[in-house]
């Protein structure tokens, strides 16, 4: 028989055992080797395991979902929505990896059908890119250079275990992985992850926007993750920052509006800090029991449209919300089609909302100025809130997001950075992503010198101490002051409400966690007993 004759009858008998069990595969693939020797072992990548979905990234589960680590390479993309990023990220992987170069993770559950969520990941990735494309082209040849990694723990982060163990390798098997960012969901498994990196690995983390006072450390448990850093500010810090813009609405006005689903860090966080809120609001909040998936409507249609008919006959003006943001949209839609449509109402909620803009079920008609209703948030961040004329001297800065605005336009319009896809930066969450990644990039760098050109995780961890003063990060989002627990002192809100003539998102005012914007010095104060 001709080699090329029993080549295609090999690939005929590869495709009848494609069907096959995992047992069946292996012991064909021995029986294989040991009949053909040496040209059997070419044929591994048929007859073995199901190969990869691509270098780094494998099935796993029973929905055979592809997750795992990827730098880009192989075409690895997850999603069509990322796959013009994360070319570009193999692009720049490429072309540095001749040179002795630092790890840094983004970690996000990739896997969704949602077009909403679709969009909000893209942004992430987007930012981290552009943060590593600033590191390796606008920081006067600083070293070490940045190779980015996408980890996708699967939907729900169901695989996050196996993943983390592959970012655990990576930091001791030549790659330097120095940190980890990311983290986009305050969900059980994001802080049985974070704990895990942290405590028991030693791997740095950087927090992107994650707000659950629980997923952080404390000044009394300031180890709680060791080595987690935060760049933007805790539920309970932005309901601070809302009290203290909002000190003209009257408690007998409000009404908290909270889901009462346990196993959510981020709903149980900021309703408790929403309670503290309304502590002296005339009536017990209003409560509705989500589904155990957070983007499953389940039947809160149908609840919120009978809770509505009680919120029309209180007295209440300003609503706060204290759940996931597709319930507050079934919320808003029910509060939008009410009876009682001569009131107004102000929707008032965390950071979690930034996902609505994009939301294309909203209905943004029932928003003023068309309507009776202005949902109002705590952004992490927002492009005009250093542009506009009240913006303070400190506090953030102008020139730091107008960096990150024209490093956009360059991977939008430069062909050797991107494309990339539209980035857009007014939802927040390519903003967080990128300052969450450039304070990693900036530890790494800051513990870089001739006696350690490569820094140890456990340096990196280290330098979160330093990360305050003259040695703060000069984020796009505002400035980014670490104190002792690593966590983020008097962070910039941005407060915003939803217009729907653009559909857009419009800057309202900047507020502040202690009040007023940090001095000049960006320093938590000894507060001794706290």
């Amino acid at each position: 028989m001709s080699p090329n004759r029993m080549r295609v009858s090999l690939r005929d008998a590869v495709d009848r055992a494609r069907d096959w069990g995992r047992l069946r595969k292996l012991l064909a693939a021995a029986l294989l080797v040991a009949v053909l020797g040496a040209g059997g072992w070419a044929l591994w990548t048929y007859f073995g395991p199901d190969p990869s979905c691509g270098p780094g990234v494998e099935k796993r589960g029973e929905d055979e979902e592809c997750t795992g680590v990827t730098d880009g390479s192989g075409g690895v993309s997850f999603t069509d929505e990322l796959e013009p990023v994360m070319r570009a990220i193999a692009r720049e992987n490429e072309r540095i990896a001749d040179k002795e170069h630092a790890t840094v993770a983004i970690m996000v559950p990739v896997s969704t059908t949602d077009p909403v969520v679709k969009k909000q990941i893209r942004r992430e990735v987007q930012g981290a890119y552009l943060a590593q494309y600033r590191a390796n082209h606008r920081s006067n040849a600083q070293s070490p250079p940045i190779r980015l990694v996408l980890a996708n723990p699967g939907h729900d982060s169901a695989h996050w275990r196996p993943v983390a163990d592959q970012l655990v390798a990576m930091a001791h098997d030549g790659h330097n992985l120095r940190a980890v960012t990311g983290f986009d969901l305050s969900v059980r498994r994001t802080q049985d992850t974070i704990d895990y990196l942290t405590n028991e690995k030693g791997i740095p983390v950087v927090g992107g926007p994650i707000t659950a006072d629980n997923l952080a450390n404390t000044a009394k448990e300031p180890d709680r993750y060791r080595g987690l850093a935060r760049v933007v500010p805790t539920n309970s810090d932005q309901a601070k920052a809302l009290a203290n813009f909002n000190k003209g609405i009257k408690a007998s006005r409000t009404l908290l509006v909270e889901d009462r689903r346990e196993d959510d860090n981020y709903v149980q966080t900021l309703k408790q800090a929403f309670q503290e809120q309304t502590r002296n609001a005339p009536q017990i909040p209003m409560q509705y029991e989500s589904p155990a998936d957070m983007n499953d409507e389940g039947r809160l249609p149908n609840d919120f449209s009978r809770m509505v008919n009680n919120i029309c006959d209180s007295d209440a003006e300003v609503i706060y919300f204290a759940g996931r943001p597709v319930h507050l949209r079934l919320f808003v839609n029910a509060l939008g089609g009410r009876g009682c449509d001569k009131k107004t109402y102000k929707v008032v909620t965390g950071s979690g909302a930034s996902t609505l803009a994009t939301d294309s079920e909203l209905n943004w008609d029932a928003l003023a100025p068309k309507g009776g209703i202005t949902v109002e948030y705590a952004s992490v961040a927002h492009p005009d809130a250093w542009s506009d004329k009240r913006a303070p001297d400190t506090g953030g800065s102008r020139e730091a997001v107008e960096e990150l605005e024209d490093l956009a336009r360059t991977v939008e319009t430069d062909g050797s950075a991107g494309p990339v896809g539209p980035v857009e930066l007014d939802d927040s969450r390519t903003i967080s992503a990128y300052d969450s990644a450039w304070t990693a990039i900036t530890a790494i760098r800051n513990q870089t010198g001739q006696k350690t050109p490569m820094p140890s995780t456990d340096d990196v961890r280290r330098a979160w101490l330093n990360l305050r003063g003259s040695q703060k990060v000069v984020g796009a989002s505002g400035w980014i002051c670490l104190d002792n627990a690593g966590n983020p002192y008097n962070k910039a809100v941005a407060v915003v409400h939803l217009n729907p003539s653009g559909p857009k998102i419009d800057f309202v005012g900047l507020a502040w966690p202690e009040n007023k914007p940090p001095d000049e010095h960006c320093t938590a104060p000894n507060k001794p007993g706290e």
